[in-house]
């Protein structure tokens, strides 16, 4: 499952006639970031050139043979450079008109300034009326209408003989451009300037006004509007009213919006497509979806038929509330109407397809939208990156960003917020902090999200201490860590045996102004409740309710769990009673929970009631429900009703996991029939459930030791789901052989189920985990021949084994290896290498590691925290940390200032 790409996407278009869209499959992002891109020169300054070919060429300018070379170099900013210039007016509006024509270049509302300032030098009126309405249609973001606003202002009050005075349907045109941009406010100084100019409003005018407080619900405002077209003499028409629902429905006032709606007709106002589609619209939002579709049928009685945006509404409506089948429905309808689907309607329908787990199908119609030459945005690709990140599918994703990216499509905070918290879910923080700086150098700014996924990234690899200097970076960029942010390290300290850090911690918030939630308070008892400290949890729990923090079924389920393991049934059972009468129901875990304690003491009938009572209250057994049952027939040997229960699982839609099949192969290969126990293991492969170090541990004891099997066979029966460690894993690596792992892969072959990665992997992490590096070195080599590609955790496991070893080049060809694959090693095995390279005097070696490294996309400031200071500063290395940090400087590295901080303080200490 986790290898999956996309089939295949369209990564390059064009709309010149006569080619054709180019199709490829994704390829690994190895083929694609590890090549060096082509940078065409660019010409010393261009606009200079430019300006000495239109001067000294003025009629034919045009066919220099020196223009077609430079133009596809020009972009909009040396255009501005250009007008700057004193260059002839009529010249300059001549060469402004023609490269508007060339394919792929779009003039900037600073390009257009530039031209104005030099058309109103020249007293240019008539062009330069023309130029100011072609600037305010360039608009496309709000801070290019703002700066159109901005420079139109300082023309007029320059107090020169010349000023942009804009006639009615100028005004009208700058108030649609500010409306669009629901800058409602600036609206309404446009309009006093526009009557201080004495131009008079027309019903365009109030109309636009209208609609822009309309657009951000401010239905009050607008209704003053309204009451000034008719102080004019003017009536209002359809768009007055139609603008009037949109408000209403935007305020979530759907029924006055029915009423305006049905008010129409009497004021001799015809209802058009728009004010159904709002209406509809405002349904939808409401999620009243049954009374949208049925206006959405009755459209024709005012002859009215339903747009594109119409259909995406519905589709939109129909996929909020889960009913993605009706969705698709009303997207065939639309084709067969021959109305198209535009890329809103398709972004709707992706988003929902990827919010269900089906981005194969998402990917599809992506396939299909650049195969009608529409062009996707940013939120398109967003749900699909989203969509991939979700499944862990992260190579997919990346390979949806450089596709975004390919046609010319600009990634926003929230693209690299999915990708980031993508990465720290599948416990890649590297990736995930490289990827901030990607984002640094677009110029996008990091949110509390960014930051606090990279918390969650680091504390999950268990580098708390990078996670603490993550906090430091969100202090200093002016946000303020918020309760998840200090959930994550209560939840980390607590899950580390670290409660009394997690209580300190947890004593703080109030000072620093969080209240703590049910999350907090959860995580602080869970802990308490895995170290044995039960008393510790009541006063905790007494804290919570004083805090008006009312514990949920997570804090109970957690509390319950506690008490079962000191053995306190009694008040574990009272918990349950006192949790219904708090109101909170027993979820699928508390039930769980109960089953494993009564299966523990072999009461199968109790399991069996508590089971029936469970699904009685409308509860479904989940992998884990199951897991309890079948893990107490193994330990029975009743394996027919443990695979009766595989068979029920299976028919409910329940998929077993890794433990689950475990427990089946431990069981079978314990009463000496290995068959079978491989036999378990095919099906494993055939589900998609990857085998974790466990299931190989054992069957690598099996193979290789049988007289162990042989008299241990009378204890087959206590292989469960908590004793799985019986096999002691780490015994296994210390004594398998090359050729029992090859005994291993031979037996699955045979079985029909291939090694895979993920087998090899499993193998040679945990022989290197032992120090066993001859043997894990042979494996990698014998997976290599096969053609299997290491993983990046084969690599990152076999430098840091070389490295314990004090095998230095062979971790540096490793390395080497890895990068050339596309691979990113932890930095952990970076820090380890140059201060075993530095303990040997090998500092020449050293900086030429640490300068590859800087080259690898790494974010420098988790360099600095994790070689410079976790691992040089903390060896007592401060003269090389002094001498890697200067290589970092001269490189251009850029160290946020409480990382200096850090690394300053720790070299004056030195």
């Amino acid at each position: 499952m986790s290898n999956r790409t996309p089939a295949a996407i369209f990564t390059a278009f064009t709309k010149s006639p006569g080619q054709f869209l180019i199709k490829y499959p994704f390829c690994t992002s190895s083929s694609i970031s590890s090549l060096p891109l082509p940078l065409d020169p660019d010409p010393p300054d261009l606009p200079s050139q430019i300006f000495t070919i239109l001067s000294t060429h003025p009629t034919t300018w045009q066919r220099h043979p020196s223009i077609t070379k430079l133009i596809p170099l020009l972009s909009p900013s040396h255009i501005s450079s250009l007008f700057s210039l004193d260059l002839n007016p009529q010249t300059a509006l001549d060469f402004s008109y023609w490269i508007s024509q060339k394919p792929g270049f779009k003039h900037s509302v600073e390009s257009y300034s530039s031209l104005l300032n030099l058309l109103i030098r020249n007293n240019f009126t008539k062009a330069s009326e023309k130029i100011v309405f072609l600037m305010l249609k360039s608009c496309s973001l709000d801070k290019e209408i703002l700066f159109v606003l901005d420079f139109l202002r300082r023309v007029n009050e320059s107090g020169s003989d010349f000023s942009l005075k804009l006639s009615v349907k100028g005004y009208n045109t700058l108030l649609m451009q500010l409306s669009k941009f629901h800058l409602v406010d600036e609206m309404k100084r446009v309009y006093l300037e526009m009557l201080d100019n004495m131009v008079v409003p027309n019903i365009y005018t109030f109309n636009t006004m209208i609609n822009g407080c309309c657009k951000v619900g401010n239905v009050g405002e607008a209704e003053l509007y309204v009451s000034k077209i008719v102080q004019a003499g003017l009536s209002p028409d359809t768009f007055t009213y139609t603008s009037l629902i949109l408000g209403y429905c935007r305020n979530k006032d759907v029924e006055k919006g029915f009423r305006v709606f049905r008010m129409m007709p009497k004021k001799g106002c015809r209802r058009n497509e728009v004010s159904y589609t709002n209406l509809i619209h405002g349904l939808c939002e409401a999620k009243r979806v049954d009374e949208a579709i049925e206006l959405f049928r009755r459209m024709g009685e005012d002859d009215c038929r339903p747009t594109v945006r119409t259909y995406t509404v519905v589709i939109f409506g129909l996929c909020r509330v889960g009913r993605k089948s009706e969705a698709l429905e009303f997207f065939n309808e639309m084709l067969a109407r021959g109305c198209e689907p535009n890329v809103h309607t398709y972004t709707v329908l992706i988003d929902c397809l990827c919010k269900e787990n089906k981005v194969d199908e998402a990917s599809g119609l992506l396939n299909r939208m650049l195969e009608k030459g529409l062009f996707p945005n940013v939120v398109t690709y967003n749900a699909l990156i989203d969509g991939y990140c979700k499944e862990g599918l992260m190579e997919a994703a990346l390979q949806i960003l450089d596709l975004m990216k390919s046609n010319n499509c600009s990634p926003n905070a929230r693209t690299y917020n999915e990708l980031i918290c993508g990465f720290c879910k599948r416990k890649n923080v590297h990736r995930a902090m490289s990827l901030l700086n990607e984002l640094l150098e677009q110029n996008l700014s990091p949110t509390l999200i960014t930051y606090n996924s990279l918390i969650y990234g680091q504390c999950r690899e268990g580098h708390l201490d990078s996670a603490y200097k993550v906090l430091h970076l969100i202090n200093e960029s002016g946000l303020v860590p918020d309760q998840f942010t200090y959930s994550v390290f209560i939840d980390t300290l607590c899950k580390r045996g670290r409660v009394e850090e997690a209580q300190v911690l947890f004593d703080s918030l109030e000072k620093k102004g969080i209240k703590a939630g049910e999350v907090i308070y959860t995580a602080l008892i869970d802990g308490y409740c895995k170290e044995g400290k039960i008393d510790d949890t009541h006063s905790l729990l007494e804290r919570m309710l004083s805090d008006d923090c009312l514990p949920n079924s997570y804090t109970y389920n957690a509390l319950i769990d506690g008490l079962y393991r000191e053995r306190k049934v009694q008040e574990a059972l009272l918990l349950v009673e006192k949790m219904t009468k708090m109101g909170v129901k027993p979820t699928v875990y508390t039930y769980t929970i109960l089953i494993e304690e009564v299966l523990k003491e072999g009461d199968f009938d109790h399991a069996h009631r508590l089971l029936d009572q469970m699904v009685s209250l409308g509860l479904k057994p989940d992998v884990y429900t199951y897991t309890a049952f079948i893990q107490a027939y193994c330990s029975i040997g009743k394996l027919d009703e443990a695979e009766d229960l595989i068979v029920k699982m299976n028919r409910e839609g329940i998929v077993p996991d890794s433990v689950t099949y475990t427990l089946l192969i431990c069981a079978y290969a314990n009463l000496g029939l290995i068959y079978s126990a491989f036999d378990v293991l095919k099906r494993m492969f055939d589900s998609g459930c990857e085998p974790s170090h466990h299931t190989y541990a054992f069957l690598i004891k099996h193979l290789s030791n049988k007289k162990w099997m042989k008299e241990n066979s009378n204890v087959m029966g206590f292989y469960l789901v908590s004793n799985v460690s019986l096999v002691n894993v780490a015994d296994v690596w210390k004594m398998m052989e090359f050729d029992t792992a090859v005994q291993l892969f031979e037996t699955m072959h045979a079985h029909g189920c291939s090694p895979n990665v993920n087998t090899y992997g499993k193998l040679i992490i945990g022989l290197c985990k032992v120090g066993r590096w001859t043997v894990a070195q042979r494996l990698f080599d014998h997976m290599r021949e096969r053609g299997i590609s290491p993983s990046e955790d084969i690599y990152n496991a076999l430098v840091k084994c070389c490295c314990e070893l004090k095998l230095y080049e062979e971790a540096v060809r490793l390395l080497d290896a890895m990068i050339e694959h596309g691979h990113l090693p932890h930095l952990e095995s970076y820090k380890m290498l140059l201060c075993g390279l530095y303990d040997e005097e090998k500092n020449e070696k050293a900086k030429a590691v640490f300068c590859n490294l800087l080259h690898c996309g790494y974010n420098a400031d988790e360099v600095a925290w994790k070689i410079l200071i976790d691992g040089l500063l903390k060896k007592g290395l401060a003269d090389k940390c002094s001498e890697l940090l200067d290589i970092m400087e001269k490189k251009g590295c850029q160290i946020k200032s409480p990382t200096y901080a850090m690394l300053i303080e720790g070299l004056d200490k030195r």
